[in-house]
């Protein structure tokens, strides 16, 4: 007992004399800052902080459309807003298409920066007229005296159990009309970098979202989650760096062929997929870079064959210098030419799926 109660006192003398100073103590290990973690954000979560940013940056920005206010949104993209900013920039409008798009468009030839909602842009077919011909001809035809800054936006494409009225792609209606500015994001930093964009863009800017991405969490990284954050219009996006086979697509397809190049990679083929999160101006400059590598061409998309986004794809490639690099033709792999199906199953086979993308990709490569 002498003995332990001897060195319990000496230990604490020790430890006095290193606190002190007089005595060595031991390394100090040290501590290395590490790179933070991404942050965990869904489509849905990201469209809300660009919605809340441009909104308090600007006071002629506002939304309006359908439940957007009171209810949150009709997916919940506007919540929390109509609380923080009230009803002069979070706007509830009757269930009237061509009534409260021709206000937005009004609105923003009078210098306003409205951001008008879809419920889903099947219904944005009510509003054609004034998309088109008051929105995206006006600056033509005023000689560039009358800008129309505004942003639709709402949830395009199929979605699940909606049938033909509620799942059409609008990628190529909207994409074949000068005067228009389309983007279709895929991840949640597509979402936020490009609504910021299009709404601090001075024509107008048609935003084709997915309504089943509006859940799915993607990574996003500080300089993405800051208020400075914005994605150009008009530029591409490499998601997967390949060697073998260039695979393009747009919105909800790309988790598609992002799924199905990771598939061939155990057999060692390597798909480079690119995300064209623009369909005009279409970035096709970098698709055929990437096409004078790999010298095969498939393109994805949700929407029907027939004059589609996959179609001008084809048509530019053919028409430029990446044509001469093609060791076979370009395959599409598309929506069916048919009205979507109520049934469950006919709806499976009317959307691609990663085994037709996968098929598509073999037949190219003749393996």
């Amino acid at each position: 007992m002498a003995a332990a109660g001897g060195t319990l006192r000496c230990l604490a003398r020790c430890g006095q004399l290193v606190r002190a100073g007089r005595l060595p103590g031991p390394p100090r290990r040290g501590f290395h800052a590490s790179v933070p973690a991404a942050a965990q954000v869904t489509v849905r979560d990201a469209l809300n902080q660009a919605l809340d940013e441009e909104i308090e940056r600007d006071e002629r920005v506002f939304l309006l459309g359908e439940e957007v206010a009171q209810y949150d949104g009709a997916y919940k993209i506007s919540r929390g807003l109509w609380k923080k900013y009230g009803d002069k920039r979070i706007i509830d409008t009757p269930i009237s298409e061509m009534g409260f798009t021709g206000i937005a468009v009004g609105a923003a030839m009078a210098g306003l920066r409205p951001i008008c909602e879809f419920m889903t842009f099947n219904f944005s077919m009510q509003a054609i007229d004034q998309i088109i011909n008051s929105a995206a001809k006006t600056y033509y035809m005023s000689s560039g005296l009358v800008p129309v800054p505004i942003v639709f936006r709402g949830p395009n494409g199929a979605s699940a159990g909606v049938a033909a009225q509620h799942s059409q792609c609008f990628a190529a209606w909207y994409g074949h009309c000068p005067g228009l500015k389309v983007v279709s994001p895929w991840s949640s930093e597509d979402a936020k970098g490009l609504l910021k964009t299009s709404i601090r863009d001075d024509n107008p800017v048609v935003m084709l979202e997915n309504e089943l991405m509006y859940g799915v969490p993607f990574e996003m990284s500080e300089e993405a989650l800051s208020k400075d954050f914005l994605v150009p219009i008009g530029k591409a996006k490499i998601e997967k760096q390949g060697t073998h086979l260039t695979l393009v697509s747009h919105s909800r397809p790309v988790s598609h062929c992002m799924e199905a190049a990771a598939v061939l990679a155990k057999d060692g083929v390597e798909c480079e997929v690119i995300n064209l999160r623009t369909i005009r101006p279409v970035d096709i400059e970098t698709i055929e870079a990437s096409v004078m590598k790999t010298n095969h061409l498939v393109t994805v998309e949700g929407g029907w064959p027939q004059f589609g986004v996959g179609a001008e794809i084809c048509a530019r490639i053919m028409e430029g210098a990446a044509f001469n690099h093609l060791d076979a033709p370009v395959v599409r792999v598309t929506g069916a030419d048919v009205p979507m199906p109520y049934a469950k199953t006919l709806e499976e086979n009317c959307i691609p799926q990663v085994k037709d993308i996968i098929f598509a990709i073999k037949k190219t490569l003749n393996i």
